[in-house]
């Protein structure tokens, strides 16, 4: 699996297209035991705010946040594919959807931990 240091994701559609500055790679590689997580299955990686870029399409993405309204979850209003989010445990970081990376199959990215999101205060919720 080749990550770039600057790379490119986009949405199933591409309608949305993101530049990401990655130069350690794949870091912090999970999935999360949240209402919202649990239903989508994504693995994510973490990315600092500043390392993320809507280079295409920001009038196609779509906001929903639920529970304690932290967390800003988006997606293409074109095809519903999430394509990132702003983290609730660190709203200096960007979780991004793993599958949306040009060139990255997410079932081969391996050591997949699963973060315990659901005991995360307030997010006892199932929305």
């Amino acid at each position: 699996m080749d990550i770039k240091q600057v790379h490119k994701a986009t949405c199933h559609c591409g309608s949305v297209e993101l530049e990401l500055r990655m130069p350690n790679g794949l870091e912090d590689a999970r999935r999360c035991s949240c209402s919202m997580c649990r239903k989508r299955g994504t693995v994510m990686a973490s990315v600092d705010v500043k390392d993320l870029m809507v280079t295409r399409g920001e009038e196609f993405l779509t906001l929903y946040q639920f529970n304690t309204l932290t967390a800003k979850h988006y997606f293409c209003k074109r095809c519903g594919i999430y394509t990132h989010h702003q983290r609730r445990s660190n709203p200096y970081q960007y979780g991004i959807n793993v599958a949306c990376l040009e060139g990255v199959n997410p079932y081969d990215v391996e050591n997949v931990t699963v973060t315990s999101g659901i005991h995360e205060p307030g997010e006892g919720i199932n929305l």
